[in-house]
């Protein structure tokens, strides 16, 4: 079977990396290699990956110089990464058993360079919330513009369709929605798998749980990353804003 590379930015994620760690241990497909990436983080995080990586030759621990971000903690990740096909896991989120599988079977089944799924809300402790984000069977650019419905944590991407540079991601606030469009505006479709296979845990505080954060960065990426002009950029915000509210109800 084709390598799986995991990329996972880690940063002052003590209280979360070693569960995350079992967690992809526990996958039911087992030919990956996990790439953990210290973004200089302040606790002891650094520590617990070399830890883990000595234990397990499958675990690449790798230490950033200075602390970027998660995007560029990701790309560093991707520089090193050696699989076929690229899954992105943040260190607080949670696959089910069986997502690394179900994920694969149906990129081959598709046929498709980007495949994500569906998902559910976790809280603080990443007990699910009953809240799921369902997906549509298949997202071009002119949709994905109105709906930020693919969480980074169920996405896969095989590098025999999709080139390596189109999944490295930009040094910009919400760079992950950023990088979804710039490969869906590059000709390729994404495919959604409608199966809940990941936790997405919300602490109370957190950046995505901020409405006008997320407004502003959205808008960001509208007028700035796409180059669309007020109107266009209010249009599909409004789309986005109804799409976004009715996920959280």
């Amino acid at each position: 079977m084709p390598l799986v590379s995991i990329i996972v930015p880690v940063y002052n994620a003590e209280k979360y990396i070693e569960c995350t760690v079992a967690n992809v241990k526990a996958q039911t497909f087992t030919d990956w290699e996990l790439i953990l990436v210290d973004d200089c983080s302040r606790d002891t995080s650094a520590k617990i990956i070399d830890e883990l990586a000595d234990a397990d030759e499958r675990i690449i621990a790798v230490h950033q110089s200075e602390n970027m971000g998660a995007a560029a903690a990701r790309n560093r990740g991707l520089s090193e990464a050696k699989g076929r096909y690229i899954a992105f896991l943040d260190a607080d989120d949670v696959w089910h058993d069986n997502r690394l599988e179900r994920t694969l079977e149906f990129s081959r089944q598709k046929d498709a360079g980007f495949v994500f799924s569906a998902y559910e809300f976790g809280d603080e402790e990443a007990k699910p919330t009953g809240k799921i984000v369902h997906v549509p069977e298949k997202l071009s650019y002119k949709k994905a513009l109105s709906r930020t419905v693919i969480f980074t944590t169920t996405t896969l991407f095989d590098t025999q369709k999709i080139d390596r540079e189109l999944l490295s991601m930009p040094l910009v606030k919400s760079e992950d929605t950023a990088t979804w469009w710039k490969i869906l505006r590059n000709g390729h479709e994404a495919y959604g798998l409608d199966e809940v296979l990941a936790i997405y845990r919300r602490p109370a505080n957190s950046l995505s749980s901020n409405k006008a954060e997320a407004v502003k960065r959205i808008w960001h990426l509208y007028r700035d990353c796409e180059k669309m002009n007020v109107f266009a950029s209010f249009g599909h915000m409004i789309g986005w804003a109804v799409r976004a509210t009715l996920r959280r109800i």
